[in-house]
């Protein structure tokens, strides 16, 4: 049973989303690259400067300036100040952590008949639509949307990937927290604490201060909860059965995300890794190109070109093209080897 009425402080919609035995034995996490994209993308075409993500934006706009990428697709796309998203933008994950690749792939695959149902949604909220949209409005098979999911790619591989495995330890750490609290107190507690807006009664979930109802009709079976790093504090749901519906929320943790470390055991880690690399995986709290290390740690770039490819082959770099550059990234694993050495 769902109900949906107004909430008495006339703040929206107060939803009221009933789980069966079923649905609660379908509520799982998920980590998903596309929840990032769309408020990571908002985010680079404001003004304004962000109280968390300020470090990311000042080091990412100049690239995405270059590229052009507000001119394109995700700008026609993704309205400045908030609102409607095309549904197919954000394909249900298939797993725990779908590969960015996987989640294009879905795009791709989208029925011509949901991107035409998504860009009429959208027009209805923007008033219009532009050209490349009423473009992919109107041949949906074609190869368009293989165009769109390519600047998806592009976007990806010059804001966001550089920078995933960091985001990616935010993440993981808010599913592991929440985890161990549904295994210590059941998974009504979990739901209730998701956000001050929501609350559990034993039965349902309340979510309060929505624009539209929610429904289990319209919504599918289940839950899935998705850790977000740029959606802000607010929730965001996608709700297209038979998916099931998907509620995304600010990660704990976040605050922090792009503070500076400290570049703890260096001389312990120089002992098994060698003094160069050492130094280059240090450099590299800020993604950065051949030169730019070059220049910040004196080595010489045919030197630095060399000592990159060692740690890539280790799998303690990893390496993303943005525009003529390509940026150099720390992995997981290097992440994981630094916190070692520094205990």
């Amino acid at each position: 049973m769902i109900q949906a009425y107004l909430n008495p402080q006339g703040a929206g919609v107060l939803a009221e989303l009933a789980f069966s035995t079923s649905d609660l034995a379908r509520v799982r996490f998920s980590v998903s690259p596309m929840w990032e994209v769309t408020p990571s993308f908002r985010l680079l075409r404001s003004d304004s400067a962000h109280p968390v993500h300020r470090a990311w934006a000042g080091q990412v706009r100049p690239r995405w300036v270059a590229g052009r990428l507000e001119r394109g697709w995700l700008g026609e796309l993704i309205p400045h100040t908030g609102g409607y998203v095309p549904d197919f933008l954000n394909p249900a994950p298939t797993g725990p952590a779908p590969a960015p690749a996987a989640e294009w792939e879905a795009i791709r695959a989208t029925p011509g008949a949901r991107v035409r149902h998504d860009l009429d949604h959208l027009a209805r909220h923007q008033g219009t639509l532009g050209p490349r949209l009423r473009a992919l409005r109107d041949d949906p098979y074609g190869p368009l949307l293989a165009e769109l999911t390519s600047e998806l790619e592009t976007y990806w591989e010059l804001a966001l990937a550089p920078y995933w495995a960091r985001i990616r330890a935010v993440l993981d750490a808010d599913i592991l927290h929440r985890a161990r609290l549904a295994a210590e107190h059941g998974t009504g507690h979990l739901l209730g604490g998701l956000h001050p807006s929501v609350s559990w009664d034993g039965n349902a979930l309340r979510m309060a201060h929505r624009k539209q109802p929610l429904t289990r009709t319209t919504a599918g079976t289940g839950l899935l909860l998705i850790p977000s790093a740029f959606g802000g504090p607010g929730l965001r749901t996608r709700t297209t059965p038979p998916d099931p519906p998907q509620l995304a929320y600010q990660a704990r943790g976040v605050g922090s995300l792009w503070e500076a470390r400290p570049a703890v055991g260096a001389d312990t880690l120089s002992a098994v890794l060698g003094r160069s690399r050492t130094l280059l995986l240090t450099e590299l709290e800020i993604p950065a190109s051949t030169t730019q290390l070059a220049h910040r740690t004196g080595l010489s770039a045919a030197g630095v070109s060399q000592y990159l490819t060692a740690l890539r082959d280790a799998g303690l770099v990893s390496a993303h093209r943005a525009g003529r550059s390509v940026l150099y990234a720390r992995t997981a694993a290097a992440e994981t080897l630094l916190r070692a050495a520094s205990a």
